[in-house]
């Protein structure tokens, strides 16, 4: 049975840095193509970023340059580290594939920018 459990979120003040983890069971993260998702309140959930089985990234164009997906295979954990955050980063925060899997959403973490 495939599991995310996502962590790490908080309330930050804007410009400050947050690292999120995806902890993954069932699958192996290297062997797929992974995302970062987010969704804010009264929005559609979006895609964030994703990573390859290969390491290639590629990011939203609202977080490119500020966000960072890393993996570490040999804990088949996903990593999203976010800087200079904005308030219009405040959102839950999910892994999930690529292309997503309905069943294999987790909780989420809660990111908050706010002063």
């Amino acid at each position: 049975q495939v599991q995310f459990v996502e962590s790490g979120g908080g309330l930050v003040q804007p410009g400050g840095s947050l690292r999120l983890s995806c902890a993954a069971s069932g699958m192996r993260l290297s062997l797929n193509v992974m995302g970062w998702y987010r969704q804010a309140p009264g929005k559609k959930r979006e895609l964030v970023g994703s990573i390859t089985s290969g390491g290639t990234t590629n990011y939203a164009g609202s977080v490119k340059g500020r966000f960072t997906i890393s993996r570490d295979n040999a804990k088949n954990m996903m990593y999203l580290q976010m800087n200079g955050l904005e308030p219009e980063d405040t959102a839950v925060y999910y892994c999930n594939l690529k292309t997503p899997i309905r069943g294999y959403w987790g909780q989420g973490t809660q990111v908050t920018v706010s002063s």
